[in-house]
């Protein structure tokens, strides 16, 4: 079972990497004004996309299951209006995204079913289904940065 699990988290933590690269692949073309325009009129940014993506695996990965001791404000992921520079949120959504991949790589066997609680995350009540949720959180978000790429790429 030890070799399974080793497996589970290797598979997991490179798909992780594999959610980073994507969203490069999505933003880095970006200008720094594209990156906080919303091309639609409702929805997101992609610089917002971003900024809750971090903050989201920041949380229940990193304060939660990684004891790094983050707090998230939630609600500025999608209303910050400060502008930071694109390589800035880039760099913390990249240090997120290193920091899940070693915290999963570090899960030991036991670990996958310990107990897991977080705020707004009553159906999570383990680690691996955590660490699964927040996976497919992040590719949804990867999925919508195709559209505003595209819809920015037209104009």
């Amino acid at each position: 079972m030890a070799a399974f699990s080793a497996a589970m988290a290797e598979s997991l933590a490179g798909y992780y990497e594999f959610i980073g690269a994507q969203m490069h692949k999505w933003a880095d073309p970006l200008t720094q004004e594209q990156f906080w325009s919303n091309p639609r009129g409702y929805g997101n940014s992609a610089g917002h996309l971003v900024l809750h993506v971090t903050g989201n695996l920041n949380y229940y990965i990193g304060a939660r299951l990684a004891g790094t001791g983050y707090v998230r404000n939630r609600d500025l992921e999608f209303t910050d209006a400060s502008g930071r520079p694109k390589e800035e949120v880039l760099e913390a959504f990249d240090r997120a995204i290193a920091m899940v991949a070693g915290a999963i790589r570090g899960q030991s066997e036991e670990d996958w079913m310990r107990d897991y609680s977080a705020e707004r995350e009553p159906q999570a009540k383990n680690r691996f289904t955590i660490v699964l949720r927040c996976a497919g959180h992040a590719y949804h978000h990867v999925g919508q940065m195709i559209y505003i790429y595209r819809e920015l790429e037209k104009k």
